[in-house]
């Protein structure tokens, strides 16, 4: 668990610099992969869910 939370945590950080890249900058590409490192942070969260979801259901059983 506790390399999902190190993960979304670093795909959080990357997703902030390159939305500052594209506000300094104003290239978009800078935006497109803040976009898609968003995407993958969105990923990381739900694993780090699923994670959280089988360990209180095999706890419960």
């Amino acid at each position: 668990m506790l390399v999902i939370r190190l993960v979304f945590m670093l795909l959080m950080v990357a997703a902030v610099a390159c939305v500052a890249a594209y506000m300094f900058t104003g290239e978009v590409a800078w935006r497109r992969r803040g976009l898609l490192i968003v995407k993958w942070t969105v990923l990381a969260g739900l694993a780090g869910a699923v994670v959280l979801l089988l360990e209180r259901l095999t706890l419960a059983l």
